[in-house]
């Protein structure tokens, strides 16, 4: 794993599927970040929040950004890993019994119904609408026992950032086993309804933001602007500490 941006990333596709599945097989608990621009503004602004981004597992990058910058400060080459990816290669992957939690019923009965025909096996686990609450109003114990009783060794998530990373911390407490995955907004691109992802090309270019700006311009224009207004301080700090690592490294080499 890499720190950058003050956030634990595992940028290695293959290897994060593996610890996922060693998760599983030892029975741990564990939850995992799916950190996109958002999620990186956020904790970059409220320390309560990047402690529960790095008390998880790990993060994996679902930011085509964050590599960018990074290949510009240090010269280091990683790729995006978004949460459409990873959660179409579990599902596909047909490894694990698996449990659907969160936004809107009809997104749900639509998820379902989709990737079926990805994975069979989808057709007869829980789909479950979330209460729409805060996070301080949730049942854990009664989620936690409910999930039990199903014996889901994935939990994927969608009640959208900041929420759910909060929400996966604090039912980390009541499980005794399964790995909780937060996707964000992959139930809706998969359900078939009101969003889809961007096209190809403009994920290719990095412009995916604008075509979420089209569809959801109120929502998504506050996200970006929060983005932007903290991104030139994040890039400075970030480089300064690209430049205290390479001066620790000649110090090494002198002696």
């Amino acid at each position: 794993m890499e720190t950058y941006f003050g956030i634990r990333y595992e940028f290695d596709h293959e290897l994060a599927l593996e610890r996922i599945a060693q998760f599983v097989t030892d029975k741990k608990v564990e939850y995992i970040c799916v950190t996109d621009g958002v999620i990186v503004d956020n904790a970059n602004r409220n320390n309560d929040y990047r402690k529960v981004i790095n008390g998880s597992a790990f993060s994996i990058c679902d930011s085509s950004y964050v590599p960018l910058y990074i290949k510009w400060i240090y010269g280091r080459k990683y790729q995006q890993y978004c949460g459409s990816q990873i959660f179409s290669d579990i599902v596909r992957s047909c490894r694990y019994r698996m449990i659907f939690m969160g936004t809107s019923q009809q997104i749900l009965d639509g998820l379902k119904k989709n990737i079926s025909a990805w994975n069979p096996a989808v057709a007869e686990m829980s789909f479950i609408e979330l209460p729409f609450c805060t996070v301080d109003e949730f049942d854990y114990s009664a989620i936690a026992k409910r999930i039990e009783e199903d014996g889901a060794d994935i939990i994927w998530i969608a009640l959208g950032a900041p929420k759910q990373e909060i929400f996966m911390s604090r039912l980390k407490l009541h499980l005794k086993h399964g790995v909780m995955i937060a996707v964000g907004a992959a139930f809706k691109f998969y359900s078939g309804v009101n969003v889809n992802r961007a096209p190809q090309w403009m994920i290719k270019h990095h412009l995916e933001f604008v075509y979420r700006i089209l569809n959801e311009p109120r929502k998504q224009l506050r996200r970006c602007w929060g983005i932007i207004s903290s991104l030139p301080r994040l890039l400075f700090c970030e480089w300064r500490r690209s430049r205290q690592f390479e001066d620790r490294a000649i110090e090494r080499r002198k002696y």
